[in-house]
């Protein structure tokens, strides 16, 4: 697998999509997707200028944090469904969590991240379609969500 030659076909197909709607490629953050991969790829991929990796495995995450500790300035966003019992899992090394789905979660996110005094930015997964297979609040709570989601909080709203 050529991570350098993957990274820069995403780039090049990022940089034309943007130019097709006349978006400037800086704004579009790439956010590879590590799950399953190595430490080594994620290091190939961090040495062409990867910084953020997306992982939805709290336990595997967590494992691939500690390996690559030395890389100052990698960051972790976990993507996808989050089991409340793996909060504090992800309180310890993630900075972005993106799809948080209920004020229960949002509650242990905040107790887990206070308990090691860390922050969190978080996005909020919004269940449009309202079918019951599919995660995320429904649109129809979100106005309830502000007073018990706030991004004063440790567990900020970031979107």
């Amino acid at each position: 697998m050529d991570i350098a030659a993957n990274v820069a076909a995403v780039r090049v197909q990022i940089a034309d999509a943007c130019g097709r709607v006349g978006r400037d490629p800086a704004e579009v953050r790439l956010l590879p997707v590590s799950k399953t991969m190595s430490p080594e790829l994620i290091r190939q991929a961090y040495a062409v200028g990867c910084r953020r990796f997306g992982e939805s495995r709290a336990q595997e995450a967590i494992l691939k944090a500690e390996q690559l500790s030395d890389l100052d300035d990698l960051s972790w966003a976990m993507i996808g469904h989050l089991q409340t019992n793996k909060a504090a899992l992800v309180a310890r090394f993630a900075g972005e969590f993106q799809a948080l789905d209920s004020l229960r979660l949002a509650a242990e996110l905040d107790r887990r991240l206070q308990a090691v005094d860390r922050q969190l930015d978080v996005l909020v997964e919004v269940n449009t379609s309202g079918t019951p297979a599919s995660s995320g609040c429904r649109s129809m709570g979100l106005p309830s969500w502000s007073p018990g989601c706030r991004p004063s909080m440790p567990c900020g709203c970031a979107g």
